[in-house]
């Protein structure tokens, strides 16, 4: 991998936000020399593991997956392009997971849990004024819990108001 790529800013910057599940999609297998090359993305993934244990990631829990955006190589379906490749494995304490495709690795993913327990915490994202109804924050629950009726501050303006109602995608929760 390229050492003014992107591929180390974007792992080490994963870790540090706290992202722990990680999938590596080798992508261009079509491109390489020659076409579909077991040795380029064994190369690839030795490189990468050593890199990505280095800030903190074990490289068994990660997924390493040889694809081809451009042709769909092992994205939805495993690609008779890649005989070789028999497929990845991830190793975690939760259960482990194997699959050949892009798609089964990203379903492979478990999901962050949110501590319901915890008081609210919701990172703004944007605020909308819309005429007729008001101003509608908009973030994502972090921790906590957030319903119709409850009393929220929002800080660093330290203003406090009632939430009127709770939506996802513009369908109503709660």
């Amino acid at each position: 991998i390229s050492k003014n790529g992107q591929t180390r800013e974007h792992a080490l910057l994963a870790f540090t936000l706290g992202v722990r599940q990680l999938i590596v999609g080798v992508n261009k297998m079509d491109s390489s020399e020659p076409p579909y090359s077991e040795a380029r993305f064994e190369e690839i993934k030795k490189e990468v593991s050593s890199y990505i244990k280095k800030i903190g990631y074990n490289p068994a829990t990660v997924a390493f997956v040889p694809i081809s955006g451009w042709h769909g190589d092992n994205m939805l379906e495993p690609s008779s392009n890649m005989p070789w490749f028999k497929g990845w494995k991830v190793e975690r304490k939760e259960g482990n997971a194997e699959g050949k495709t892009l798609i089964e690795a990203l379903d492979a993913i478990l999901p962050p849990s949110r501590p319901t327990d915890k008081a609210l915490r919701l990172p703004l994202q944007d605020v909308y004024k819309i005429g007729g109804i008001g101003t509608v924050p908009v973030g994502r629950v972090e921790t906590g819990i957030l319903k119709p009726g409850m009393l929220v501050t929002f800080a660093p303006a330290n203003i406090t108001t009632e939430v009127k109602s709770v939506e996802m995608h513009h369908e109503a929760l709660a």
